[in-house]
This record gives C-alpha cells, sequence and structure tokens, in this order.
C-alpha cells in the first residue's frame, strides 16, 4: 500500500488512530518488560547489602 502524502499515511486509510493507538501500547508494554527487571535487580541489591550490613553488625 503506498501513500500519497506523509499526512495519508498517518491517517492509514482512516484508521490511523487505532493503528498509532496499538502501536503506543505495544511500546509501552515494551518498556515496562525492560525496564521493571532492571528496577528489581537494584531493589534486591540493595536489600541484600542493608542485609549484610544488619548481619555484621549483630555478629
Amino acid at each position: 500500500m503506498s501513500f500519497d502524502s506523509f499526512s495519508e499515511f498517518l491517517a492509514m486509510g482512516g484508521h490511523g488512530k487505532y493503528v498509532w493507538l496499538s502501536y503506543a501500547i505495544a511500546l509501552v508494554v515494551i518498556v515496562i518488560n525492560i525496564v521493571n527487571p532492571v528496577l528489581q535487580k537494584k531493589k534486591v541489591f540493595s536489600d541484600l547489602a542493608r542485609r549484610l550490613r544488619r548481619e555484621k553488625k549483630t555478629s
């Protein structure tokens, strides 16, 4: 499918709102799937470091 102008490409034959919204939702889900494990890893490491510091104080 070819488009005569960029605005026609964005409109996607009247379905642009749904097409671009689905791309945006997919992008948000992908970003969440990448960022969430990184944040969880940082939290686990900080919890382990805090636990190790607490164990050193008591021993």
